[in-house]
């Protein structure tokens, strides 16, 4: 199979969707990998490793379009990559699909066949190519709060870890998946007070029993989160309903409990927020004010330590690729039902049923 990767071009992505190791091992099965140049440069790998890894390097993202049978990217396709796909080529990235059916439209339109890595199921009920970058984002999204807390960002001006003889600063985490988690860690490390809440007492439970009394857990409820907000620092939004829109946990209405210069880091934007006045942002121009308080809302918030994402993501994504292009998507899916879990558009019709439910498109079952 031909194989193709193209340089990103959402804004501030420097991510690329295979590794020169990644190459190698599709070379060694056999396939042909076609990389637009200078994908990998974000990242340090230059068009020169790609070429000793067995790549063949192409000048314009047109080209891999154009040759490719096989579309390994990151993010999203830009309205200007969904007109260069073609019909029955496979697409192989992260998607979420649930809050866009303006690029819904589009995969149907060009009739392609796409897989979308947060579908992707395991045996264990996780999701192995969501779960590295959310590792990344809800480390990050510490980073990034505690940053927009500064008083030149718009914030309180306060410090999460506090100094001897003032409070630390109050995390909330709504959310115990691998984003909550992760977040809850990095506030921990830094000194701060953290509650995290979630709606699974199972889920409450095992992270009790991970942390000890350090971290603050509580069931979520409307009322729960409503009276923890006047006293939150920092609020970081963290659910996740796989391939389906995020609930809205926090309304415009809660958001006026919350203190002028407090700070809100919406994760769960890729799928359409967990906040009712979250929209994306951009690494560009990541925050945004409403009624005081700051909104953090980057939807690619890993892409700006590539380097990591990258080495992390393709260690999950590359058995996927070489099964892809080792078996065809049809084989592939018959004797990989996670891998099936995957495919959210084929030839012209939704195939994910929580997509389909989001956007009140027709679900089809049919190949």
């Amino acid at each position: 199979m031909r194989v193709g990767v193209t340089r990103e071009i959402k804004i501030h992505e420097y991510r690329v969707g295979l590794t020169p190791a990644g190459v190698a091992a599709l070379v060694r099965h056999g396939h042909e990998v076609l990389i637009e140049t200078q994908a990998g440069a974000g990242v340090g790998f230059g068009d020169e490793m790609y070429a000793q890894a067995g790549a063949r390097i192409a000048p314009t993202a047109a080209d891999v379009f154009a040759a490719a049978d096989l579309v390994v990217k990151v993010k999203e396709p830009q309205a200007a990559e969904c007109r260069q796909l073609r019909p029955g080529q496979i697409l192989f990235t992260y998607l979420h699909l649930a809050p866009d059916p303006v690029q819904t439209q589009a995969l149907l339109d060009a009739d392609c066949i796409a897989f979308a890595y947060e579908t992707v199921t395991d045996d264990h009920g996780g999701l192995p190519l969501l779960r590295p970058m959310s590792e990344v984002a809800g480390r990050m999204a510490i980073q990034a709060g505690a940053h927009a807390l500064e008083k030149p960002q718009g914030g309180l001006g306060v410090l999460l870890s506090g100094v001897p003889g003032v409070a630390a600063a109050k995390v909330l985490v709504l959310g115990g998946g691998v984003v909550g988690v992760n977040a809850a860690r990095m506030a921990l490390g830094l000194g701060a007070q953290v509650t995290l809440m979630d709606v699974s007492l199972e889920r409450l439970t095992q992270i009790d029993n991970d942390f000890g009394p350090h971290l603050l857990t509580e069931y979520s409820t409307p009322e729960a989160i409503a009276r923890h907000l006047p006293e939150a620092d920092l609020v970081v939004g963290a659910v996740l309903i796989p391939g389906a829109a995020a609930p809205k946990l926090i309304t415009r209405d809660m958001l006026r409990l919350m203190r002028a210069g407090t700070v809100i880091v919406d994760v769960a934007i890729d799928q359409g927020g967990c906040v009712e006045t979250s929209r994306p942002t951009t690494h560009q121009e990541p925050t945004y004010v409403v009624d005081g308080v700051v909104h953090y809302c980057v939807a690619n918030i890993p892409g700006v330590v590539a380097r990591t994402s990258t080495l992390a993501l393709t260690n999950a994504t590359l058995p996927f690729v070489l099964e892809l292009a080792d078996k065809g998507y049809r084989r592939a899916m018959a004797e990989n039902r996670h891998l099936r879990n995957g495919l959210n558009i084929h030839r012209g019709k939704v195939t994910c049923a929580a997509v389909a439910s989001a956007l009140s498109f027709a679900c089809s079952a049919e190949m």
